[in-house]
């Protein structure tokens, strides 16, 4: 089992996509074992995208999503990184596959509505400086009729 950070950026928020957003990883058979609302510190934020410190666009970033609340969500199933990024969509909007969160919603490579952790090693990273250890693990029955055992 995988464990992926989503985040609902300003944008998405903002445009009232939370309940949308939330219900396509559900409704693919992911389970929500974390979920808040909050405002981000610039602090959090320049932790989170500390790769990128040394790109132009550093700043724009940390103003875009620091101006509005955001939803921070923590995602468990098999596959979920991989699933996750599939749901996601392609970084611009205007180029994402139809089906796809961005594709349907976005229109941006910047107002894109969604964060998604790319690969295990910054889940783990990005699931600690957003959830720390404050995430749920309980039985959701559904989830037996999900992923096929025999396969």
């Amino acid at each position: 089992m995988e464990t992926s950070l989503v985040l609902v950026k300003p944008d998405g928020v903002q445009r009232g996509r939370i309940g949308t957003i939330l219900s396509r990883f559900e409704a693919k058979g992911l389970q929500v074992v974390g979920l808040k609302l909050m405002k981000p510190s610039r602090d959090l934020l320049e932790k989170h995208y500390a790769v990128h410190k040394e790109r132009p666009f550093f700043e724009s970033l940390l103003k875009f999503m620091s101006s509005g609340p955001v939803v921070a969500m923590a995602v468990r199933g098999e596959g979920a990184i991989g699933v996750v990024r599939n749901l996601v969509g392609a970084t611009n909007g205007a180029e994402a596959a139809p089906g796809t969160i961005r594709g349907d919603f976005g229109m941006s490579k910047s107002f894109n509505l969604v964060h998604a952790s790319d690969g295990a090693d910054t889940a783990a990273f990005e699931m600690g400086l957003w959830f720390g250890d404050d995430t749920i693990d309980y039985d959701l029955d559904g989830l037996g009729w999900v992923n096929d055992p025999e396969a």
